[in-house]
């Protein structure tokens, strides 16, 4: 019975869905931004300012490679805790287990942090702090810790966060 009511509500959605009516052409679709605190590219706050992110930082030094696993032996980072110099780089790479992403808890990062370290990841991102999904062997994200001041910086993978799958990037 169970199954029958199932079925049913997803039908009563689909057919929902379909009856969208009418299409007009002079439609513009509203964007909500919170500007309930805004963190600018200098670390200072204040309301109602949008955001300012800044520029990507050039990796100047030594970029280190952690690999993204999900096996018999779970799912981790190989190796989780890397430390690093300031300019460095770290490329994260898929091997097995995927999807993984990278992603920094905006709670962790100092407000004074987080708008660098976010453009430092680039434009391969899912949101804030976030890397895009790695799905296939091979697939990467570079992540540059040029202008990110001396500090630990803990990341996990969003799918298996709950599975423990975390590390902590220290710069020197």
């Amino acid at each position: 019975m169970r199954f029958y009511g199932l079925a049913v509500l997803a039908g009563v959605a689909g057919l929902v869905a379909c009856a969208g009516g009418d299409k007009r052409t002079d439609d513009t679709a509203a964007v909500a931004v919170d500007t309930s605190t805004i963190v600018s590219a200098g670390g200072t706050t204040s309301p109602g300012t949008p955001v300012v992110t800044g520029t990507m930082a050039p990796i100047t030094g030594t970029t280190h490679e952690v690999k993204m696993v999900g096996d018999a032996k779970g799912y981790r980072f190989e190796p989780a805790n890397i430390t690093v110099k300031q300019g460095d780089g770290v490329k994260w790479i898929m091997v097995s287990g995927g999807p993984h992403n990278v992603a920094f808890d905006p709670a962790t990062i100092p407000p004074d942090v987080r708008p660098q370290l976010d453009a430092n990841m680039g434009t391969d991102k899912m949101s804030e702090l976030s890397g895009n999904m790695k799905i296939n062997p091979g697939e990467s994200i570079t992540i540059s810790f040029g202008n990110i001041k001396p500090g630990q910086y803990p990341y996990h993978c969003t799918p298996h966060l709950a599975l423990g799958m975390k590390g902590v990037v220290t710069v020197r």
